[in-house]
Formats: C-alpha cells, sequence, structure tokens
C-alpha cells in the first residue's frame, strides 16, 4: 500500500478522534450549556443585537423611512450634543452622582458581607440576612414614595425630629442642594443588602484552617478579617469595582426620575432623564441615540482605562 493511501486515512482518524473528544465533552457539560442558554439570548437579543441601531447616531433618523433609507448627516447629532447649553450641567449632574455611588455606595456591601460574617448566631444572622435584602424586591416607585413621605415637611419622621430639636422644618424635596444625596442614599438602602451576596459567597470559599491559625497566633477578629477576609475576596471586589467604573454614566433611569421635581431638577437632572425628555417624549431619536453611544464610549474607555491600573496595582483585572 502506497504512503498516499495511507495518509488520508490517518487524517481521518484524527478527525474523528477530535469530534469524538468535542462530542464527550460537550457531553459531560451538557447540563451547564443548557443553564447558560438563556443568558446567551438575552445578551444577544437585548445587548448585541441593539448595537445595530447605533447607526441612527449618525443619521437624521425618520421612523417611517427606518434605518436603512434614513438621510446620513454624519457628526451633527453629536455637534448639536456638545453644543446644547444645559448639556455641561446635565453631564456634571451625572457625573456627581456616579462619583458619590462610586465612592460611598461601592464600599457599604463590603462592610455589610463583613459584619454578617462575623455573627455566630445562626438565627440572628438569617434575620439580618432578610432584613437588608428586602429593600432590593421594591420598585424604585415605592422606594421614592416611602423616602419622600420620611422626608416629608409636614408629617416626615425626619422633620418631627427636627421640630422636637426647636428648628424649622425643611422641604428637601424642594431644595436642589439636597436631591444628590437622597439619590445616593435610597440606592443605598435598596441595593446594599442585595450585593452582599456576592461577597458572603466569597467568604463562604475561604478556607478555615486560615482562621484557626491565626486564633493560634493570637490575632483578634478585626485582625483576622482585614489579613485574610478582605485580601481573599480582593479579587471579587475588583471586578465590582471595575465593572462599576464601566457603568458610571449608566445610573439608571427610575432611581433618578422618580425623585425629580421643577424645584430639584437643576441637579438631579442627568443624562438619563435628558434622553428620556428629548428621546421619548420628543422623539428626537438620533439624536438620543448620540448621547448614549457617547455614554457608551466613555465607558468603554473607562473601563479599560481602570482595568490597565488594577492589573498594575493589584495583579487582578477583568481581562
Amino acid at each position: 500500500m502506497s504512503y498516499s493511501a495511507v495518509k488520508p486515512r490517518a487524517g481521518e482518524r484524527r478527525q474523528a478522534e477530535q469530534k469524538r473528544g468535542w462530542l464527550s465533552y460537550y457531553g459531560k457539560y451538557k447540563v451547564m450549556y443548557l443553564l447558560s442558554l438563556p443568558g446567551i439570548l438575552y445578551f444577544l437579543l437585548f445587548k448585541y443585537t441593539p448595537l445595530l441601531g447605533s447607526v441612527m447616531a449618525f443619521q437624521n433618523y425618520n421612523i417611517f423611512a427606518g434605518i436603512w433609507k434614513s438621510e446620513w448627516v454624519g457628526l451633527d447629532n453629536f455637534q448639536r450634543m456638545f453644543e446644547y447649553a444645559d448639556f455641561l450641567r446635565i453631564l456634571n449632574n451625572t457625573l456627581a452622582i456616579g462619583f458619590y455611588s462610586l465612592v460611598f455606595a461601592f464600599p457599604i456591601p463590603i462592610i455589610l458581607a463583613l459584619m454578617m460574617n462575623e455573627l455566630r448566631n445562626q438565627m440572628y444572622k438569617r434575620f439580618v440576612q432578610t432584613a437588608v435584602y428586602l429593600p432590593h424586591f421594591l420598585s424604585w416607585v415605592v422606594v421614592g414614595g416611602i423616602v419622600i413621605e420620611i422626608l416629608s415637611p409636614t408629617n416626615g419622621v425626619v422633620n418631627y425630629l427636627i421640630r422636637q430639636t426647636g428648628h424649622e422644618p425643611i422641604y428637601f424635596m424642594g431644595e436642589d442642594s439636597y436631591v444628590r444625596s437622597i439619590i445616593v442614599g435610597s440606592g443605598i438602602w435598596r441595593n446594599a443588602g442585595w450585593s452582599t451576596i456576592i461577597y458572603l459567597a466569597a467568604m463562604s470559599s475561604i478556607n478555615p484552617d486560615l482562621y484557626e491559625a491565626a486564633q493560634m497566633d493570637g490575632a483578634n477578629r478585626w485582625r483576622q478579617a482585614f489579613s485574610i477576609t478582605l485580601p481573599s475576596i480582593l479579587p471579587t471586589i475588583t471586578v465590582l469595582f471595575l465593572l462599576q467604573i464601566g457603568n458610571f454614566l449608566d445610573l439608571g433611569f427610575e432611581n433618578i426620575f422618580v425623585f425629580l421635581n421643577p424645584l430639584n431638577t437643576a441637579r438631579g437632572d442627568i443624562l438619563d432623564t435628558y434622553i428620556y425628555r428629548v428621546g421619548l417624549i420628543q422623539r428626537e431619536y438620533s439624536y438620543t441615540t448620540a448621547i448614549g453611544l457617547f455614554k457608551s464610549v466613555i465607558g468603554f474607555l473607562l473601563i479599560v482605562t481602570a482595568n490597565l491600573f488594577s492589573k498594575k496595582a493589584t495583579g487582578e483585572g477583568l481581562y
């Protein structure tokens, strides 16, 4: 038998072996792939497919003509965005609230997780976990109503305490100097407990032998938390921090809109609420698409830059 006849058969055998290897691999993790399928479909349908609509930012989009037949205007929408008189004010509000959320809201779940991890009474620990998780399941409309009622100048609990000290009640929702603190504070109350789930899960994977060795060396609970727990969950903290950096300008709409009124809009209006007014109410689709694309580009640059710094400083990153 000639060499030329044997070579194709050897190649066929290798291909068959590779095919069986792939089939056995997929068969082994078939359940995992099936479980991940809904998430993959979600991102394909609601995250990646809408990216095709970004071309509207460079068009004078006509809803009847569609994307393919609408007039191309180049960078006119971006120029209009930067020439808008209040754009810098709205961008400044977005940056300020995003910065406050990063500085004050991000560390709270870590602190809560550390505190709950130290609880030894399991019944009390479950009660505390349930109590801090519950606000996450309330809609922002309900949260807004609760906060507004608590801060009411007539029958709110906060102003009742202020009157008891002999001072005049404060109309918190009517003064723009308070709106950013109210937005960030309500976000902490609603989401901090839910975010602790990730940190508690990371803490559960820490080797208990590390704590036993630390106790033998005389380390108290504070020393164990700072020397063992925090370094062990540092990769998780880094990943979540980088993800929040990427969403720095994406503060959401509902959690801001429920607290806005004509008296506090000057310091509470952000890019998302501006997009709602101009895009949905005034139907300026191309213009608001340009603003959304601007937010995405800035978020991408922020996350890439933060990831580079994180890799150099801690050795941890998203990629």
